[in-house]
C-alpha cells in the first residue's frame, strides 16, 4: 500500500477529538426511527459500520426540536429519547469509533403534521412547501425576529443535549435545503431586512445558531459543518458564492467543512448522481395521493446525472484553498484509487455513504487489500428505502428487496 492510501487509514484528530483513521459515515437518514423513537434497528445498523473499522459515524436525522423534523418518524434531541440515545451512543463507542450526530431543522421543508411549538413550518420567506403539499401543508410562513430568537435558543439547547447523552462531535447542517441552508440560498431566502439580501446577511442567522452551539458545547467539542458549495437550481447558491459561504463558516469557528451540494427540496440529485431516486421513492411511498405526485413531478425534480467517481471533488478543491479548517471530502468515493486521490491531495477526511451501505466492513477489508472492489453500483435504491418497513439498506444486500424490484 503507497503512502497516500495509508494516510487514510492512520489515526488522525478532529479538534480535540482522536479518531482511529480519516474514513467517516456520512449522516444518511436510516428510516429507523419509527415514530421518532431511536432504538435496536438504529443501534444495530451503526454498530455493524462502527465494528467494519470507520473512525466515525454519524447517526442522522437528529432534528433541534419535535418541529424541527421533515417527518414524524425522525428523532430529535430532547428529554424523552435522552436514555435511549445515551445506550446507543455508549454502545458504539465500545467497537473503537466515535459517534457524531447531525443537528438540523427543516425549516420550511416538512411533511410533518405533528408539530408542538408552531402551527406550521416557518422558513425564512413565505413559499411553496412541496413536500407537504399532499399532506395539507402547502406553504410555509415566514419567520418573525421572534422566532428566529427560538430558533436559536432550540438549537443551543439541542447541542447541549447531544454532548450530554455522549455524542463525540456534531454535524451541523447548513445545506440540502434544510432550515440554515433555506436563509442562506437566494432562491429561498427572499427578505428584506438584516437576515435577506447579501451573503453577509443570508449568514446572519447561521452564525448566530453556530455561536449559540457553540456556547453549548464549549471550545473543545468539535463541531463540523456541512453545506452545499452549489443548490443545483436557477436563483440558488452557485459555485463561485459557495466558496465564500465555505469562507463564512471557516469564520465561524468550525472545525472541519464538509463538502456536499445540491438541495433535497429542488436538485437532490446533484449530491447522488446515478439512477434516479425516484424509483425507490414511489416504491416505498404508501400515500396515494403523495405517490402520484411523485409520477408528476419526479422528471422535473429528479434530474438525470451519470455518477462518476468523485463529482465534487474540483469544488471541494476550490474550499480547501479558501479556507483554513480541514475539509472533509464526501461526493462519489467508493473506489480504492479515489479514496488515494483523496488523500494524496490533502484532504484530511472522507465521508462515506452508500459505499458504507453497501459494505459496512469497508475500512477493514480495504486496509488489508489494495484492491478491494466495494461493489456499490450507484443505484440509489438504498436512498428510497428510508421510508420503508426496515429503513436503508442496500438491495444487492438484501435478495428480498431485489426480487421485488
Amino acid at each position: 500500500m503507497n503512502r497516500a492510501l495509508e494516510r487514510a487509514f492512520t489515526p488522525a484528530r478532529l479538534g480535540q477529538l482522536a479518531l482511529r483513521n480519516r474514513v467517516i459515515k456520512s449522516a444518511t437518514f436510516e428510516g429507523m426511527t419509527p415514530d421518532g423513537v431511536p432504538g435496536e434497528q438504529l443501534l444495530a445498523f451503526h454498530k455493524r459500520i462502527a465494528e467494519g473499522g470507520t473512525a466515525m459515524t454519524t447517526i442522522a436525522y437528529c432534528a433541534a426540536e419535535p418541529d424541527g423534523r421533515v417527518s414524524d418518524q425522525m428523532t430529535y434531541m430532547g428529554e424523552p429519547h435522552r436514555a435511549a440515545l445515551e445506550r446507543i451512543v455508549a454502545e458504539l463507542k465500545t467497537t473503537g469509533a466515535a459517534v457524531s450526530g447531525q443537528l438540523s431543522h427543516c425549516g420550511g421543508f416538512s411533511k410533518n403534521r405533528k408539530l408542538v411549538r408552531l402551527k406550521r413550518p416557518l422558513g425564512p420567506s413565505r413559499q411553496l412547501n412541496m413536500l407537504g403539499l399532499p399532506h395539507g401543508m402547502p406553504l410555509s410562513g415566514a419567520m418573525s425576529h421572534q422566532d428566529m430568537d427560538a430558533l436559536v435558543r432550540v438549537f443551543h439547547d439541542a447541542a447541549g443535549f447531544m454532548k450530554a447523552v455522549g455524542f463525540d462531535a456534531i454535524e451541523l447542517h447548513f445545506g440540502h435545503g434544510y432550515g440554515l441552508s433555506q436563509f442562506i440560498s437566494p432562491r429561498t431566502n427572499r427578505r428584506s431586512d438584516e437576515y435577506g439580501g447579501s451573503l453577509a446577511n443570508r449568514m446572519r442567522l447561521p452564525r448566530r445558531v453556530m455561536e449559540a452551539v457553540r456556547d453549548a458545547v464549549g471550545d473543545g467539542f468539535p463541531v463540523l459543518g456541512k453545506m452545499s458549495m452549489c443548490d443545483g437550481v436557477s436563483g440558488g447558491i452557485g459555485w463561485d458564492e459557495g466558496v465564500e459561504v465555505a469562507a463564512h463558516l471557516d469564520a465561524m469557528g468550525v472545525d472541519a467543512i464538509i463538502t456536499s451540494g445540491g438541495t433535497s427540496s429542488f436538485n437532490p440529485m446533484l449530491m447522488f448522481r446515478g439512477d434516479s431516486l425516484i424509483h425507490g421513492l414511489i416504491e416505498a411511498e404508501t400515500n396515494p395521493v403523495a405517490r402520484l405526485g411523485m409520477r408528476l413531478v419526479g422528471p422535473k425534480l429528479f434530474r438525470e446525472y451519470p455518477y462518476q467517481e468523485l463529482y465534487f471533488l474540483d469544488g471541494a478543491r476550490r474550499v480547501r484553498d479558501r479556507v483554513k479548517c480541514p475539509v472533509v471530502y464526501i461526493g462519489g468515493c467508493s473506489t480504492m484509487e479515489s479514496l488515494e486521490t483523496l488523500m494524496a491531495d490533502g484532504f484530511e477526511f472522507v465521508q462515506l455513504g452508500r459505499a458504507l451501505i453497501k459494505d459496512p466492513d469497508f475500512v477493514r477489508r480495504a486496509m488489508g487489500d489494495r484492491h478491494y472492489v466495494n461493489g456499490c453500483i450507484h443505484c440509489n435504491r438504498c436512498a428510497g428505502m428510508i421510508e420503508a418497513p426496515g429503513g436503508i439498506r442496500c438491495p444487492l444486500n438484501d435478495p428480498a428487496a431485489l426480487a421485488a424490484a
